[in-house]
């Protein structure tokens, strides 16, 4: 049988894609054409992973806020929480950048997303990012704390003060307000979930982004922290650690030929993760499927090793 299906494989015609399709054998021996059809893996996986989560719709009735959320895996995760059927806020530090992720959302189909700009160091602005919930959608069931920066590449050695000071402002100390700030929101829902976005440079470091690095280690001792603090009050905390995602803001990991390769050569699925690959696991921590999951991080890296 496993020869059969081999025998079966044609390269995938998309440009660019090296990736595989099969070949239909019905039972006169005679073949289907199958060339158009898209490849099994990257070049179309995005396509593949919405229209499926189409027929899902677990999250009808919840209400969702997505921080950094514009593009990359946050909008990948805010189009795949309001997919299965989520009221999204999205929000983003520029107004362009959410006009453009709402228009986007909501040409796809999405009706029920709303944005607003937000900085989320600043107390005023997620103060804003939650009311918009609020008043738009009547309450918040769903947090995905998403936004990071990472002003600095290098060692701990090379990190200034500064940039570390901001790299934890944001990563870190942001992700621990939002959490205070959500959960009396979270409280009169009857419970809700919280998903913090680490990575899984948090578990195992990579050399040329240690301060970020060190950043994501601290959000996976604020979810067990976060999670023994609300367990008993329905409120589940988790934890995304993804590994190397092609996104704009992990291009210094991927964008030169020879760091391609280097990447690719740690991970056993020979390949980069597609932003939209890190919404499923999201959608499912924050659905009923996931009721009796907390305090965990699940690493989405394809093999990648973090632990054992």
């Amino acid at each position: 049988m496993l020869f059969k299906i081999l025998s079966n494989l044609n390269l995938c015609v998309k440009v660019g894609c090296s990736e595989t399709t099969f070949t239909n054998v019905a039972a006169d021996g005679s073949t289907t054409d199958n060339s158009s059809a898209p490849c099994l893996h990257s070049c179309l996986i995005s396509d593949r992973r919405i229209m499926t989560a189409n027929i899902a719709k677990k999250l009808c009735g919840k209400i969702a806020v997505v921080t950094a959320s514009t593009d990359g895996i946050g909008f990948a995760i805010a189009k795949r929480l309001a997919v299965e059927g989520a009221k999204v806020v999205v929000s983003s530090r520029k107004e362009t950048n959410v006009a453009k992720a709402v228009t986007s959302l909501q040409n796809s189909g999405l009706p029920d997303v709303s944005g607003v700009v937000c900085h989320v160091a600043k107390a005023e602005d997620r103060h804003r990012l939650f009311q918009e919930a609020l008043t738009k959608f009547g309450g918040i069931d769903i947090l995905v704390s998403n936004a990071a920066v990472n002003p600095t590449v290098g060692t701990i050695s090379d990190c200034s003060e500064e940039a570390w000071d901001k790299i934890f402002d944001v990563n870190v100390k942001s992700a621990f307000l939002l959490t205070k700030e959500v959960i009396p929101f979270l409280r009169k829902r009857g419970g809700g979930s919280i998903v913090y976005v680490s990575s899984i440079g948090g578990l195992s470091p990579f050399k040329v982004l240690s301060a970020y690095s060190v950043s994501k280690t601290a959000l996976l001792g604020l979810t067990k922290a976060a999670a023994q603090d609300v367990a008993l009050e329905n409120i589940r905390v988790n934890c995304l650690a993804p590994g190397i995602v092609k996104t704009n803001f992990s291009k210094a990991l991927y964008e030169t030929e020879s760091a391609h390769e280097t990447a690719v050569s740690m991970i056993p699925m020979g390949r980069l993760a597609q932003p939209d690959e890190m919404g499923g696991i999201v959608a499912f921590l924050c659905s009923d499927d996931a009721s009796y999951i907390t305090g965990e991080t699940f690493v989405v890296a394809g093999g990648m090793q973090s632990r054992l």
